[in-house]
């Protein structure tokens, strides 16, 4: 039986994918930060496993796991992230930090942890980005860098782990029902305050919160899409599967950046002196 470890699949995306997984015949390792999310994903059969993928001898501690109880590691996907919504200079350095540790540096560390039953298995891992990485908006800074960095590292880690029989997919989901739009709009409430310069546009900041569950793609339709991806025979390098995903980069591609910006500040309330 195949070996799948999925972080982030508490809801949406990851719980989608674990299920998917699971009803393909893989043994799916989901994990969650939450006790009560482990609970809920060891009642549904899967293995189980609170995880915080910033903790460091965690994830050295679940690697050794996987290797004394299953040998190998078939497929990794590193789905576990948020969004950080506001302007940039509100949140500062320290939002780009934490955006940072869990969208990016977590990536390096949890595929570094697992990276001995991966070669094993000569395995695939597959990293979450988002099309959100190709077109930047808005009140989205910290997560679109995030999102481009983890574009960036899945083409150098797929250079450095081919020798190791270890291939690297990048996903870049489009709009998909979930409950990002729900977290990052706390995540924006959370920074939004008087005394900000943006104060006046927060409709604006909103909105950018919201926009990814415009018409979004039903999870397990995504997941469904991404377990086919990754059975293939040889895994695309790069697979984008959601509302918008494939005309997002088109139009970030062919449309002149200053017409691009010029409609994504009339989009999110930027229009105008404040």
């Amino acid at each position: 039986m195949p070996v799948a470890l999925i972080t982030g699949c508490s809801s949406g995306i990851g719980r989608a994918l674990a299920d998917a997984f699971k009803g393909a015949g893989y043994e799916v390792w989901a994990s969650a930060r939450k006790a009560e999310d482990v609970a809920t994903l060891a009642a549904a059969g899967f293995t189980a496993v609170q995880l915080d993928v910033n903790d460091g001898a965690a994830l050295e501690q679940l690697g050794k796991r996987i290797n004394q109880q299953r040998g190998g590691l078939d497929v990794l996907i590193n789905n576990a992230g948020y969004g950080a919504m506001g302007p940039l200079l509100d949140g500062g350095v320290p939002a780009m930090q934490r955006q940072f540790e869990t969208n990016v540096f977590a990536i390096v560390g949890v595929t570094r942890a697992m990276f001995p039953v991966l070669r094993r298995a000569k395995g695939l891992v597959v990293n979450i980005g988002s099309v959100s990485g190709v077109l930047v908006t808005p009140f989205a800074g910290a997560y679109c860098a995030s999102k481009a960095a983890v574009h960036a590292l899945s083409d150098a880690l797929r250079m450095e782990l081919a020798p190791m029989g270890i291939r690297v997919m990048e996903v870049q989901p489009g709009a998909i029902a979930s409950s990002f739009a729900r977290n990052a709009g706390h995540e924006a409430e959370q920074l939004i305050s008087e005394q900000s310069p943006w104060w006046p546009l927060r409709e604006g900041i909103r909105a950018r919160a919201k926009a990814s569950q415009d018409n979004p793609t039903p999870a397990g339709e995504f997941a469904a899409g991404l377990l086919k991806a990754v059975q293939q025979g040889k895994p695309p390098r790069l697979v984008r599967l959601g509302n918008g995903s494939r005309a997002l980069p088109l139009l970030a591609g062919l449309v002149p950046k200053g017409l691009l910006e010029s409609g994504l500040m009339k989009r999110f309330g930027l229009r105008g002196q404040l």
